[in-house]
């Protein structure tokens, strides 16, 4: 193998820049050629593709966002479209590539090996960390503490005004954010999708609060609750306790931008070079990651796929540390 290509694709998370570095770096290293694909798998069938160097990633492991940008292709996921971007390869001799992405990515990487013979090894980017084969995904960390200042933030004005609010973190199918941005930021509640907690839940843990004299609450929601999202829940909580103030705060997309983390960076850098290395030495179709400090490869289907359960302990530390 002697040409190879990096791209971003799906949402971006903090930490894809250093990855994206550890790759061009690691690939300069072992005497490859390194491409960069802008815009994800629409750059790959429109040909925007350019040749990377080590200067190429100066100055970008402290960045947000990509700087190989991201996008989301309907054509790739024709077959026409996926034979354009072959074709686009073909131009250039690439013969393997590394993808930077979440569950969409590696999906579309494992159709393309299977009807091309493109190798792809994917690294993880996502801040849901909903990605089997790896303990933490690129950007969580960084996501967790954003949404961690954001709760810090708004417990104040709830101690300040003795209210309730009620915070929705991202986590379309993965409730790892909100366990851990309400286990650090003291919430009285956790909502995820993982576990079924019903309304009337909801408002039998307040009042137990507020038995105990407390005058705030806390409540943080995983956008893919099964009960609804926050501003749903709260509608059904202020139907029954009419005379309480609740507010509700979304936190959104401030948690997939930002500096990312120390932890962000490294675990970048090491699947970013596990990808490369990893292409290298023969492995294709799978995904890297790290299980108890360990580089591991894990194939697409099984990432994609094999569940990631939460960690019971962590839900349970919710409910006896929220007394």
């Amino acid at each position: 193998m002697k040409k190879v290509a990096v791209f971003t694709s799906g949402g971006d998370a903090p930490g894809m820049n250093a990855c994206i570095r550890a790759v061009v770096r690691g690939a300069i290293y072992h005497e490859l050629e390194i491409y960069g694909i802008r815009y994800g798998y629409d750059g790959m069938i429109r040909g925007d593709i350019f040749k990377m160097s080590s200067n190429s990633v100066c100055n970008i492991i402290q960045k947000g966002g990509t700087m190989l940008k991201s996008a989301r292709s309907m054509e790739f996921k024709t077959k026409e479209g996926r034979k354009k971007a072959f074709e686009q390869l073909q131009k250039l001799g690439i013969e393997g590539m590394v993808a930077i992405g979440g569950d969409g990515t590696f999906t579309g990487a494992s159709i393309f090996y299977e009807e091309f013979g493109i190798p792809t090894v994917g690294a993880p980017g996502t801040i849901d960390n909903d990605l089997y084969g790896t303990d933490f995904t690129i950007g969580f960390d960084t996501a967790v503490n954003t949404a961690l200042e954001a709760i810090d933030k708004i417990r104040d004005t709830a101690d300040s005004h003795d209210r309730v609010f009620f915070i929705e973190v991202m986590g379309r199918d993965s409730g790892y954010i909100a366990i851990q941005s309400g286990i650090g930021g003291g919430a009285e509640l956790v909502m995820v999708p993982e576990t079924l907690t019903s309304v009337d839940d909801v408002i039998s843990t307040l009042k137990q609060g507020w038995d105990k004299d407390k005058t705030s609450s806390i409540v943080v929601i995983a956008e893919g609750e099964k009960e609804g999202n926050a501003l749903e829940v709260a509608g059904q909580v202020r139907a029954q306790l009419k005379e309480k103030d609740l507010r509700v705060t979304t936190l959104g997309h401030i948690q997939r931008g930002g500096t990312p983390s120390a932890a962000d960076r490294i675990l970048a850098s090491r699947l970013g070079l596990g990808a490369i290395e990893g292409l290298m030495n023969g492995q294709k179709n799978v995904a890297v990651g790290i299980v108890d400090d360990k580089l591991v490869y894990t194939n697409f289907m099984d990432a994609i796929k094999k569940e990631k359960p939460l960690n019971p302990d962590l839900i349970r530390m919710v409910n006896i540390l929220s007394i």
